[in-house]
């Protein structure tokens, strides 16, 4: 596999999970997403379908409560932003695999303060901005995700080093702005995409 250069799969992925609350002029107020600590302790473990040697962990978000399964134990990374002058916290739940980077984001904010094709459009701005990479999405398409308002993107960017891909997914909740994604190198889709699906068939929101 192409490795990756200048930034981590996983430094790209919280770029992306926290640009989504850059929003309506909305700055970073602090942060600290590059200082990793352990997420919560695993409660449950259960085995990747088809690859029995990665065992997927669940992890928690204890402030709202949602959970996910993730292929291994995370790191949480925690920022604050200002939105239209009040502070919004974001943590980020993410790890690096051979594969690709994976994992998900809450945001204390109603998802559905602003549309999702409008924060869809942010992340990808805020991203550019971060990283001074390209990232287009395609494939954009609504849906509901346990009756809540949902957006499901394919997302690519062209680094110096080698062509990226992931997918996205933008989910609105009542006090939570939710994000599922993966991003990893381009050949490598298939299993990023096996991975998605395998983060959102185990997303729980209260």
């Amino acid at each position: 596999m192409i490795g990756m250069t200048h930034r981590s799969r996983t430094q790209r992925l919280v770029m992306l999970s926290a640009s989504v609350v850059l929003i309506a002029g909305g700055v970073p107020a602090s942060t600290t997403a590059f200082a990793a600590s352990s997420a919560p302790a695993s409660l449950h473990v259960t085995a990747m379908t088809g690859t029995p040697t990665v065992n997927w962990v669940e992890t928690a978000d204890p402030p709202s409560g949602i959970t996910a399964e993730l292929p291994g134990k995370a790191t949480v990374r925690k920022t604050t932003v200002s939105v239209e002058g009040k502070a919004v916290d974001a943590r980020v739940y993410g790890l690096d695999t051979p594969d690709g980077a994976v994992g998900f984001a809450v945001h204390d904010m109603p998802g559905d303060q602003y549309p999702l094709e409008d924060n869809l459009q942010r992340v990808l701005e805020s991203y550019m901005i971060n990283t001074a990479e390209p990232l287009t999405s395609s494939n954009v398409r609504k849906m509901t995700f346990d009756g809540r308002p949902a957006l499901d993107a394919r997302l690519t960017s062209e680094t110096a080093s080698e062509p990226l891909t992931g997918f996205i997914r933008l989910i609105a909740d009542d006090k939570h702005l939710v994000q599922a994604l993966v991003l990893g190198p381009e050949a490598n889709e298939k299993a990023l995409k096996a991975m998605q699906d395998r983060l959102l068939a185990s997303l729980r929101i209260p």
